[in-house]
C-alpha cells in the first residue's frame, strides 16, 4: 500500500491537476470556435477567418501539451526525480511559445498570399460571428491569466497569451472586414491586411511567453519580495538568531529554497538539528508560497 503523500505534496499535486482542467476546457472552446470559424470563413468568404480557424486548431495542439505538462508536473517526487516533476509545467509552456511563433508565420505567408491573389467581398454576418469569438475568447483568456497569477504558473499564463493572441486575431479580422465592406470595391483585401498586422501581435507575445518559460527552465531568480517573505518565516523561528543565504527557485507551480541559518554556537547537534526542522516545517506550511522542498543549514553565531 503506498504511503500518504505529505500535505505540501498533495497541495502541488492538486494545482497541478486543476490547471490540467481548465486547459481541458479550454481545449473543447477552441474545437467549437475552430469549427464556427472555418465555417464562417468557408461560407463568408474571408480568408481571415480561415486563417483564425487554423490558429484555433494549433491551440487546440499545444493546449494539449500543456495538459500533458500539468499531467506529469503533478506526479510526486520519486527515485528518479528527487524534487518533484514541477519542471514539466515551464516545459509545456516553452512549447506553447513555439507553437505561438510558428502560427505568427503560417498566417503571415497566407495572409501575403490573398492578398497578391485578389478575392471576392467577405459577408457581412461574418462581423456577428467574429464578435462572438472575440467576447469569448477575451473572457476565457482573462480567467486564465488570473488563475496563472495566484498559482504562479507560467504555462497557464502562456495559454491566457495564446486565447488573448487567438481574440486579437479575431479583432483584426472583425476590423479587416469592416474595413472590406464599408469600402467596397478595392478594398476586398483588408481583413488579409488585418491578420497580417495580427500575426505582429502574435509573434510579440510568443516572444514574451518564450522568454518568461526559458527564465523558469534555467532557475531565474524569484521575485524579492518572495524571498524577503521566506527570510521573514525563517527569522521567526524560535532558536534562529539570523539568516545567511537564502534561494528559492521556482519549479512549475511550487517552489525550493535552499537557506542558511545562524543558531547559538553553544547549542548541541540535536538543538541545533530540532531548529532546522522547525525552519524546514515552518516553510513547508506556509501555503500561498508553494514551497515543496527546503534544505536547511545550521551556522554558529
Amino acid at each position: 500500500m503506498s504511503q500518504p503523500l505529505p500535505l505540501h505534496h498533495s497541495l502541488a499535486q492538486e494545482r497541478a491537476r486543476s490547471g490540467a482542467r481548465l486547459v481541458l476546457r479550454g481545449i473543447g472552446l477552441n474545437a467549437l470556435l475552430a469549427a464556427v470559424k472555418f465555417a464562417g470563413g468557408l461560407f463568408g468568404n474571408t480568408y481571415a477567418l480561415i486563417a483564425d480557424g487554423v490558429e484555433s486548431l494549433l491551440d487546440i495542439v499545444s493546449s494539449v501539451l500543456v495538459w500533458a505538462g500539468f499531467r506529469v508536473a503533478a506526479r510526486p517526487p520519486d527515485e528518479d526525480h528527487p524534487y518533484g516533476h514541477g519542471k514539466a509545467e515551464p516545459l509545456a509552456a516553452l512549447a506553447v511559445a513555439c507553437f505561438v511563433l510558428g502560427a505568427a508565420a503560417w498566417i503571415a505567408w497566407h495572409a501575403l498570399q490573398e492578398i497578391l491573389h485578389p478575392h471576392g467581398s467577405p459577408a457581412w454576418w461574418t462581423l456577428v460571428l467574429l464578435a462572438g469569438v472575440i467576447i469569448a475568447k477575451s473572457l476565457f483568456s482573462r480567467h486564465l491569466d488570473a488563475v496563472g497569477r495566484r498559482v504562479g504558473s507560467t504555462a497557464l499564463g502562456a495559454e491566457a497569451l495564446h486565447h488573448w493572441s487567438d481574440a486579437l486575431t479575431s479583432a483584426a479580422a472583425f476590423i479587416g472586414i469592416a474595413i472590406a465592406l464599408v469600402g467596397g470595391a478595392g478594398y476586398e483585401a483588408a481583413d488579409d491586411w488585418a491578420a497580417l498586422l495580427a500575426c505582429i501581435i502574435i509573434a510579440v507575445n510568443g516572444a514574451i511567453m518564450f522568454r518568461r518559460a526559458v527564465g523558469d527552465v534555467m532557475d531565474v531568480a524569484v521575485p524579492a519580495v518572495l524571498e524577503q517573505e521566506v527570510r521573514a518565516l525563517a527569522l521567526g523561528v524560535p532558536g534562529v538568531a539570523a539568516l545567511d543565504k537564502c534561494r528559492v527557485r521556482k519549479s512549475g507551480l511550487n517552489h525550493l529554497v535552499d537557506i542558511h541559518v545562524r543558531v547559538d554556537g553553544s547549542l548541541s547537534v540535536r538543538e541545533g538539528h530540532d531548529i532546522a526542522h522547525a525552519v524546514k516545517d515552518t516553510l513547508l506550511a506556509s501555503v500561498p508560497h508553494a514551497i515543496t522542498d527546503v534544505a536547511v543549514h545550521i551556522e554558529p553565531v
